[in-house]
């Protein structure tokens, strides 16, 4: 299949206000390269914007060094609930799951939505609909993820958060990182689609609900893509990844909607972070914290936004 137009794609692990050191730059930077590589590859390959999504997304929510799928961090009652959504950026349609729990790939689930008449699921819906599929049951615990929780149980539950990128020095350190994997593509004729899966941010009340499975942490349409990460209830105050797709749609740059976007979020104080592509290949991310967990492929090469600190609150290439 020749390619229409050079594929682009930008995926995030998350954000926050560390790495703590080389260990943990090398060893993100590292899986982070690798996953674009092989989405990448996808793309080259004729693979859709929406396949590259979810599979760019499996492989985030597979390692579990992110806060989704396995490594999923731990709510107040010591369980583990996902949240992820898809919107292919073609047919407009949006899907998700909210809180479900004992899959290995909550993307997938969301995956399957984009057909149905029903295209959000939560809790018992998404229980069920895993049964319909007969999705295998899969714990999603790891040792550090209960490690901490048992830790912060201990503290009363003090934090509000939990540490999101799994990193043994991070664990002390709940503000090393907020949460979430995502995903944006543009494929070979043109077509955006973006994804996003989490674990939520550890320690929240039962039955709280994220971003990653709503309009504000991910959106898409034939226009501009984004996926967000941070503080979910500061993304879906400020309707992020929606507010920049329309901005965008209605005829604003990506650059001049992500920076008129990320003024506004850092001038309410917001803590998040985005991703972001447009049809014209165009790949811009931004940021009100300190550290954005992202990396890309312009089209001729990868890069990432680890080491991202000059200060300003968009970058773009």
């Amino acid at each position: 299949m020749a390619l229409q137009v050079q594929p682009k794609l930008i995926i995030h692990g998350g954000a926050g206000s560390s790495l703590q050191g080389k260990g943990g730059l090398v060893a993100v930077r590292s899986s982070l390269t690798e996953i674009v590589e092989e989405v990448y590859s996808l793309l080259l390959n004729g693979g859709s914007s929406a396949d590259a999504v979810v599979k760019g997304c499996q492989l985030l929510e597979d390692n579990p060094r992110f806060n989704a799928g396995t490594g999923s961090v731990l709510q107040s009652d010591g369980q583990i609930r996902m949240s992820a959504s898809l919107m292919d950026g073609n047919s407009g349609h949006f899907s998700g799951v909210i809180n479900v729990a004992r899959v290995k790939n909550p993307i997938d689930m969301a995956l399957f939505l984009q057909s149905s008449s029903d295209r959000v699921l939560s809790d018992y819906g998404a229980a069920e609909l895993a049964r319909e599929l007969q999705i295998p049951t899969h714990n999603a615990l790891t040792d550090l993820r209960l490690h901490e929780w048992i830790q912060e149980r201990e503290e009363n539950f003090n934090k509000t958060m939990a540490g999101v990128v799994a990193e043994p020095e991070m664990a002390k350190n709940s503000e090393a990182g907020r949460g979430t994997i995502g995903v944006v593509a543009l494929d070979g004729t043109g077509k955006l689609a973006a994804g996003t899966s989490t674990g939520g941010k550890g320690f929240e009340r039962i039955g709280r609900v994220s971003d990653s499975a709503m309009p504000a942490g991910n959106y898409a349409t034939q226009y501009a893509g984004v996926s967000c990460t941070g503080i979910g209830e500061d993304i879906i105050d400020e309707c992020l990844a929606a507010k920049i797709v329309i901005r965008v749609s209605d005829g604003m740059s990506l650059q001049e909607a992500m920076l008129k976007s990320f003024t506004e979020a850092n001038k309410n104080q917001r803590d998040l972070g985005a991703i972001a592509l447009d049809a014209n290949g165009v790949i811009s991310y931004g940021k009100t914290c300190e550290v954005l967990l992202a990396a890309y492929h312009n089209g001729d090469s990868i890069g990432d936004t680890l080491e991202w600190n000059d200060g300003k609150l968009i970058g773009y290439c």
